[in-house]
Formats: structure tokens, sequence, C-alpha cells
């Protein structure tokens, strides 16, 4: 399960040391929330005993600020693309939009004074979309580049997507397993022995099925935003992926043990 995780830190450098204190701080934060769940909140000795790590770690971890990958779910400007892509799917001709208009016509200004309720100036939106490649600006005009909110020009943004859809994912499948009732929708298809264009069509055909389906959650999802009141705390997401490769490729194979002989008898 981890594997993922540890091939992508390895991709950027990360060693054993950053490893072992992204675990240690995690064992502490999650030891916390279970004591918080049952109605307590922990003191130094009870986290150290939980997580077993000494008290002098812990009472570290406990007094330093947390830096956290930002929140891509609070982004003004992926709040602003979601909407615009379901105007668009209603009215192609939306994908081109005056910045600001007269009021009579849609206009990529109330757009986004919309979709960030009326926080985020929509000049300061704009020049974040267009510095992602999601849209362009030309003589007035605003065009749609993008078919999602996928940020791959950074990699910072890139990381946190990763980190919330990834981490919901396995939070749902961890729910499912300790019991929770009703279980939580967690289901996924599998074929092996089949050919890489055949998993490439079936990639492309999932792709524009989530496509619908999108459009539509989306469009519940803001009308369910819309009609709730400030103290409304509840927060779903939804997700779809697909990972394929061919497991003929060396470099996906699976380790060797390197106690082994390739001549031992099984």
């Amino acid at each position: 399960m981890l594997r993922p995780v540890v091939r992508l830190a390895l991709s950027f450098g990360l060693k054993h040391a950053h490893f072992e204190a992204m675990l240690r701080d995690l064992l502490i934060d999650e030891a916390r929330r279970a004591w918080r769940a049952k109605g307590a909140e922990p003191n130094i000795s009870q986290l150290s005993v939980t997580t077993g790590l000494n008290r002098k770690v812990v009472t570290a971890k406990v007094r330093e600020s947390a830096e956290t990958l930002p929140h891509t779910e609070t982004s003004a400007a992926a709040k602003t693309l979601t909407l615009w892509l379901q105007m668009v799917m209603d009215d192609p001709a939306l994908r081109s939009l005056p910045i600001v208009s007269d009021g009579e016509t849609a206009s990529f200004d109330a757009v986004a004074r919309h979709a960030s309720r009326g926080n985020v100036h929509h000049r300061t939106i704009l020049v974040e979309l267009v510095r992602l490649g999601m849209a362009s600006e030309k003589d007035g005009r605003v065009e749609l580049e993008a078919a999602g909110f996928v940020p791959a020009k950074d990699l910072q943004s890139m990381l946190a997507f990763l980190g919330d859809n990834a981490r919901d994912h396995l939070f749902a499948g961890v729910a499912n397993t300790l019991g929770a009732d009703p279980p939580l929708l967690e289901r996924s298809v599998f074929a092996s022995g089949i050919t890489v264009e055949d998993c490439e069509r079936i990639h492309q055909l999932a792709r524009k099925r989530w496509s619908t389906l999108h459009h539509e959650l989306t469009r519940e999802m803001t009308r369910a935003y819309e009609a709730a009141d400030s103290s409304a705390s509840g927060r779903v997401r939804i997700g779809i992926y697909t990972y394929y490769e061919d497991t003929a490729d060396p470099a996906n194979a699976a380790p060797v043990d390197p106690t082994k002989r390739s001549d031992d008898k099984a």
C-alpha cells in the first residue's frame, strides 16, 4: 500500500530520516485524534504510551506549529473553474467569456464572484488560472483551456491534490474495514492478462463516463452548498481512478529477493 508513496518520495530525494519524522508526527496526530474521539484531551504521558514514543519527542511535536499543503477544496481558482465547466456543459459557447460585461451577458468576472462568494477579486483568480495553463487571456476575453482543475504546472498544488484524494480514498477503505455503518462506497474492478492497448481503451471509456458523472455530482454539490447555512459542517469527496501497467516491463516487476539463488528449488 505504501509502495507508491515511497516511489514518489524517492523521486524527490527524500531519505529514511524524512519518512521517520513524518511517521512520528502522524502517530502523534492520530493518537491525539483517537483520545479526543473518546471525549478526552490527552496529556503528554498518554500520547507517549499510545504511540510508543518518548515524552521528549511527543512534547516537541505538540508544541510546534504545523506547515501543511494548501487544501485544494478551498481554492477560489478551483471553485471558479468548476463552475465555469458546469456552464460550458450546458452551453459550449461559454468556453469563451468577456472578462467583464455590462451585466446582460455572462462574464468571467461574474463567474469568479459567484464561485468565490465575492471574497477573491476576479483578476487574482484569472491570473492564477492563466499561470496554471487552464485559461488564456486575449483582447479582453478569457478562454477555457482545461477539462478539469488539474494544476499540472504547479507541483505544490499537484501534491496537495494527491494528498487530498489518496487520503480520503484510504479513509473510506479504513472506515469500511473498521465497520462503518452504513458502509461507504469503495469499489473497483480489475482485469489482468489483457493487452496494454485494451487497458488504454478501457481507461478512455472510464474518462468519458466520469466526465458525465462529474458534472452531475458537481451540480448537486453546488446546490447543497448554496442551500446550506453557515453552521453546516459536512464534507464529501467522490472520486474515480484508473491505473494500468505492462507487467512484462522489468521496471514494474516484483523485487527479487537477493537471498534466493535463481536455481533454488521451491
